[in-house]
Order: C-alpha cells, then sequence, then structure tokens
C-alpha cells in the first residue's frame, strides 16, 4: 500500500465525521452532508484503485 492509499484512507473519515458534525451544529443540510459523504467516499475510491 502506497503513502497516497494510507492518506485517503485517513482523511476520507476524517471528511466525513467533519461532515456529520457540521450537520449536528446545523450548519449544513441533510442533502449538503449527504453529498460530501458520497462525493468524498467516490473520490476516495477512485484515486485509491488508480493508484
Amino acid at each position: 500500500m502506497s503513502n497516497a492509499q494510507i492518506g485517503l484512507l485517513t482523511a476520507t473519515p476524517i471528511i466525513i465525521l467533519f461532515a456529520v458534525a457540521l450537520r449536528r451544529m446545523g450548519v449544513l443540510s441533510t442533502v449538503a452532508t449527504a453529498s460530501a459523504v458520497g462525493v468524498s467516499v467516490t473520490i476516495a475510491v477512485v484515486l485509491f484503485t488508480t493508484q
């Protein structure tokens, strides 16, 4: 596993947790939270498989 893949495995959950925390604080709507989580997971999967 390369350093880039380890970085993706580290950064993606942090992004998801941050989006959920913003949702609980009322900053993001449910749709925006779901969109942020979906896009970050999609990007991570694409980058992980192409590394």
